[in-house]
């Protein structure tokens, strides 16, 4: 198989990324595409009480072990298999479970820090980041953590102004400048995806 066409999806917290990614997903034959979760790249705490856990900024680039999605990401390049980790919300620490990725044609690496390390985000071929309006964002983390995540509302609330927020403009939206498109995800964006479609097949067909 030739080469895979890498493609980051950034943003902030709830900006709607997995939104644009489903799109792309649908544009293509499903066995061609492979998403990988920055979010499953979460370091391993199992040393630490569920205490300790609560108080990890996991906005913050150390929180991520991106030392082995780097090596992960050079596999699969060379067109092997790699063991991805999962990550346990609720548990808030990394599964004891992990998951086979092959190689596919098409690899989207979707997260909110996904291109802050410049090792890996110099092996992207097309970089995205979906921006949205800041109390949009926060709305659609509160609904999505109490419902999916098990978290309280007063947890949601406490994480968002003490680590979310303040990490959101330190770290993620710098990374913003480093984007091929940035797909405004309040309106309409059609459009955007399928330039980012049309642009997949030239680099596919190539």
């Amino acid at each position: 198989m030739d080469k895979p066409v890498f493609i980051a999806v950034a943003g902030g917290s709830a900006s709607g990324k997995t939104t644009v990614v489903d799109k792309i997903i649908n544009s293509f034959n499903p066995e061609d595409v492979t998403v990988i979760k920055h979010d499953d790249y979460y370091k391993d705490q199992s040393e630490m009480d569920m205490e300790e856990r609560y108080k990890v900024n996991y906005d913050h680039p150390f929180s991520l072990d991106n030392d082995l999605m780097y090596r992960n990401i050079l596999d699969l390049l060379k067109g092997k298999d790699i063991i991805k980790p999962k990550y346990d919300f609720e548990a808030h620490n990394r599964s004891k479970e992990t998951e086979i990725i092959s190689p596919t044609k098409i690899i989207i690496l979707e997260g909110i820090l996904i291109m802050e390390d410049e090792r890996i985000r110099d092996l992207f071929d097309i970089k995205l980041f979906v921006e949205a309006d800041d109390d949009i964002r926060f709305i659609r983390r509160l609904k999505r953590d109490m419902e999916e995540r098990g978290r309280s509302l007063e947890g949601v609330i406490n994480q968002y102004l003490k680590t979310v927020k303040p990490m959101h403009f330190a770290f993620v939206k710098p990374t913003k400048r480093y984007a091929d498109l940035i797909i405004p995800n309040d309106l309409n964006h059609d459009v955007a995806v399928d330039l980012i479609i049309t642009k997949i097949n030239s680099i596919i067909s190539e």
